[in-house]
């Protein structure tokens, strides 16, 4: 985007409701009101900019879809400290019913990408023998066990996890807990690969049954936690009440089925049931999971996340909880599936 584009969204977003007149007035800009006008009516045509009145009434407001997506970068945004950042330290209560619900997860642009890849995947499988496609799924579930265990902590490496996958031999000085996180994974795979439709669409219920087999024997409560979690990294506290973390799911769920397009459905399940953080522990993995359990209920190409460095996935997650912008994780959602239609089922 043109730096005097970006220029006229940063203020309009710092001073809501201005005219093309007092954008004119206030920005450092050396153009006409003409050219502002220009401008202004272009940001509008890309869904950034949102209008009220007529004439001279005319009033400019930036829309859900630019908070959600104006460009944050990782690299910029923790310069700061985590006491030094101006965050969003609450759950945002608007965010699921007002924001999302109306707003578009992706451009035009980003859509025709992904949809471009989905059509390759297509094509790929349609070629592929049955006992090559299982093989290729089995390749793929092992990398996304290992990677997602990776994100919260886990030290297997891939070669070890293949192994305790496959021939269920553990890797020595490692923790139980490692072995039991990375089956538990297969168990939950092999779960949605049977009842393949069973997550079109979505419910407390159906979340609820991933996340208790990904945290079966780890000393994990299977429930709907009932006490205030703290989140590592970021002063962003969660709901703390078990009857709106319950509405919280309900709301997601009600808006991720109600969307059309099966890749919005998945990248809003993997960042609101992180968000929302229902459980005492293992969200993101239910999140990671669940997402998956979309695209493929949907005949989409499943997300391994092996090429994604784990920090940055975590920063990318930060910085949705802190300032409910997508950007950065949503870079890092379609550079997944591009990685993943790329390096499997081929």
């Amino acid at each position: 985007m043109k730096p005097n584009l970006e220029k006229i969204l940063l203020l309009i977003d710092k001073n809501s409701g201005l005219s093309s007149s007092e954008v004119h007035k206030s920005i450092e800009l050396d153009v006409e009101l003409i050219t502002i006008k220009r401008y202004l009516s272009d940001l509008v045509s890309r869904n950034l900019l949102l209008v009220e009145g007529k004439g001279r009434a005319t009033k400019y407001f930036v829309t859900p879809y630019y908070k959600l997506s104006h460009p944050i970068t990782i690299e910029h945004y923790f310069k700061d400290e985590i006491d030094d950042r101006d965050i969003s330290n609450k759950f945002n209560l608007n965010l699921i019913s007002k924001t999302l619900s109306v707003a578009n997860i992706f451009s035009k642009d980003e859509i025709i990408y992904l949809e471009g890849l989905q059509s390759k995947y297509t094509t790929n499988i349609k070629h592929l023998p049955v006992d090559i496609y299982k093989q290729e799924l089995e390749r793929l579930g092992v990398d996304l066990s290992w990677k997602s265990s990776q994100i919260e902590g886990n030290t297997y490496s891939l070669l070890e996890t293949e192994l305790l996958l496959k021939d269920q031999i553990q890797a020595k000085g490692k923790k139980q807990e490692e072995a039991t996180m990375l089956l538990n994974h297969k168990v939950a795979l092999d779960y949605i690969i049977n009842n393949p439709t069973y997550y079109k669409e979505i419910s407390l219920k159906k979340i609820e049954e991933i996340h208790s087999l990904l945290v079966d024997g780890l000393g994990i409560d299977k429930n709907i936690r009932k006490r205030l979690v703290g989140i590592t990294g970021t002063n962003y506290t969660p709901l703390d009440n078990e009857y709106h973390i319950k509405e919280a799911i309900d709301q997601t769920c009600c808006l991720v089925n109600k969307k059309d397009n099966t890749f919005e459905k998945s990248l809003l399940i993997l960042i609101l049931l992180s968000y929302i953080q229902a459980f005492s522990d293992g969200n993101k993995r239910t999140a990671r999971i669940t997402g998956n359990a979309i695209l493929m209920a949907n005949n989409h190409c499943p997300i391994s996340f092996r090429s994604v460095d784990s920090l940055d996935y975590k920063k990318a997650m930060l910085i949705f909880y802190e300032q409910n912008n997508l950007y950065a994780f949503k870079k890092i959602y379609i550079e997944q599936y591009e990685f993943a239609v790329n390096n499997y089922f081929r």
